[in-house]
């Protein structure tokens, strides 16, 4: 029975990683195209003296897109600032667990929360159609604040997949997860 149910929650954690993978990829092209739109705005206002507020919105509407489409990608790669001066002594196993408590004890319910706390904000802008308050300014903001429901999903759907990755490792049905930080910011 035990190496059926691993090979499921393999499976699930493979998918659920693929689609964190997928989404993370494609959303970092939005990058270069906040750096193009800010040089945009930075040659009209300084060399041509024009103002473009649209534009200036879009590169921070890019930018919170950004942000909370790939913040499960980042969790995923383990790339949220952590305080490891005892973490990284551990055995795996012993990751496995602080990052299992982690996930079950902070993560799911921060995640769930900021889904419940933002409820009725997102659901009000929405029904308002809400735009920016600027003149000539992007008349999206309640897409940009739908944008948190999004995050919440990704986030916490990541979240169980390193919950189970890490379940996995301590009841010996597969390796401790690897993580994927780039060692030259340590």
């Amino acid at each position: 029975m035990t190496p059926h149910i691993a090979s499921k929650l393999e499976c699930w954690i493979r998918g659920i990683d693929k689609t964190t993978e997928v989404l993370g990829k494609s959303v970092a092209w939005l990058t270069l195209l906040m750096m193009f739109i800010s040089v945009i705005v930075v040659v009209l206002r300084y060399l041509l003296n024009i103002g473009n507020i649209a534009l200036q919105e879009s590169v921070m509407y890019l930018h919170a897109f950004l942000f909370m489409s790939a913040v499960a990608f980042t969790l995923k790669h383990d790339g949220h600032v952590r305080v490891d001066i005892f973490y990284r002594r551990m055995s795996k196993r012993a990751q496995a667990w602080v990052d299992l408590c982690g996930g079950l004890l902070l993560l799911l319910p921060v995640t769930l929360f900021i889904g419940i706390s933002s409820w009725d904000y997102v659901i009000n802008s929405w029904m308002l159609q809400e735009s920016s308050p600027e003149a000539g300014g992007l008349p999206l903001v309640y897409l940009l604040k739908g944008m948190i429901f999004m995050l919440v999903f990704t986030l916490a759907l990541q979240g169980i997949a390193e919950i189970l990755r890490n379940l996995m490792a301590i009841l010996g049905w597969a390796s401790a997860p690897e993580h994927h930080v780039n060692e030259e910011m340590l």
